[in-house]
């Protein structure tokens, strides 16, 4: 069965059904089996065992052995080059062609060196060229945006111990990014994420970390606990085309912040999701990367009614995290 989209007529989401996913190493996680993940041996993301798909992208150090890589996902839930084409089947079956990209970005050569791990230097290359990679997505006439995350943890949907995330590049706008944008357009003061940064500064409640090019905080309306939004102060609504100083200022608070929450919470799961505008928007945006910790479990009253309950409050998640990161 070939990969393709189909239409939640209840949500109005599109779903990728895509059976070769499945056949990823532990693709499935049984609740007998949660504790006891073995990982991959040999790791197919250390030196030596790399995957036999040539690097995309690669950086290299001085002495010339790579730093940071990105190669094709071996099981990837996005391909092809086609443009997004709807098809109607029946009255409640909508399916549409799943085109797209679909890459690994490794983060280091180093087995167990989370992102938290890097220097400042390896973050401003993993999102160099994360930035580069996205850039080059953006080239194409049928894909409109691109999605980068990492999934650190079983629980956060890491099938590889390997740190490494995801780069999707896709033919259509996902609904998420497309609600996002469409706050922006009806926020007419001035950009949402601009007025956050003035308003989160003024009141210093919530702040976890803050230099000249990036602001970390547990935002006001966090959702789960220790949640965190990391925002480059100089404006621009897309990841592909920000500048030196901002890309590498948000890897460095990446670090910053998952040390902080490592202090915290101890070895916990998390998820990294980079929003950026759509390929050929000219709406405004404001580029941002959501730090989703896994403390808790999504239940039943989250599913039914999509209200979340966050019980620990931003201003306390803020405060720890913040002493934490000072000691």
């Amino acid at each position: 069965m070939s990969t393709e989209m189909r239409l939640d007529p209840l949500s109005g989401r599109w779903v990728v059904i895509s059976a070769a996913r499945a056949k990823r190493p532990d693709a499935f996680v049984l609740h007998s089996e949660r504790l006891r993940h073995e990982p991959l041996k040999p790791c197919p993301f250390c030196p030596g065992h790399e995957e036999p798909t040539p690097p995309t992208r690669v950086i290299t150090d001085e002495h010339g052995n790579w730093s940071t890589r990105v190669i094709a996902n071996k099981y990837p839930a996005l391909e092809g080059d086609e443009p997004f084409i709807v098809e109607n089947r029946g009255p409640v079956f909508t399916a549409g062609t799943a085109g797209g990209v679909h890459e690994v970005l490794v983060l280091s050569p180093d087995h167990d060196r989370t992102w938290a791990e890097l220097s400042e230097a390896q973050a401003a290359d993993v999102m160099r060229i994360m930035r580069d990679r996205i850039s080059d997505h953006a080239m194409s006439e049928n894909l409109r945006y691109s999605q980068a995350i990492v999934n650190a943890g079983r629980e956060a949907g890491a099938s590889i111990e390997h740190p490494h995330g995801q780069l999707m590049a896709m033919s259509f706008v996902p609904r998420e990014v497309a609600e996002e944008q469409a706050r922006f357009s009806r926020f007419t003061a001035r950009c949402l994420l601009c007025t956050t940064i003035e308003s989160e500064l003024a009141v210093n409640e919530r702040v976890v970390y803050a230099d000249d090019d990036v602001v970390v905080l547990s935002p006001y309306w966090a959702s789960v606990p220790y949640e965190m939004l990391v925002l480059p102060t100089s404006h621009s609504s897309h990841l592909h085309l920000a500048s030196d100083e901002a890309i590498a200022g948000v890897g460095h608070a990446l670090s910053k912040a998952l040390t902080a929450l490592q202090a915290t919470l101890g070895d916990v799961a998390y998820n990294l999701v980079f929003h950026s505008s759509t390929f050929r928007s000219a709406e405004t945006y404001h580029w941002h990367v959501h730090l989703v910790p896994k403390a808790t479990t999504r239940a039943g009253f989250e599913m039914g009614t999509g209200v979340a309950i966050n019980i620990v409050p931003p201003e306390l998640a803020a405060e720890e995290l913040r002493q934490h990161l000072e000691r």
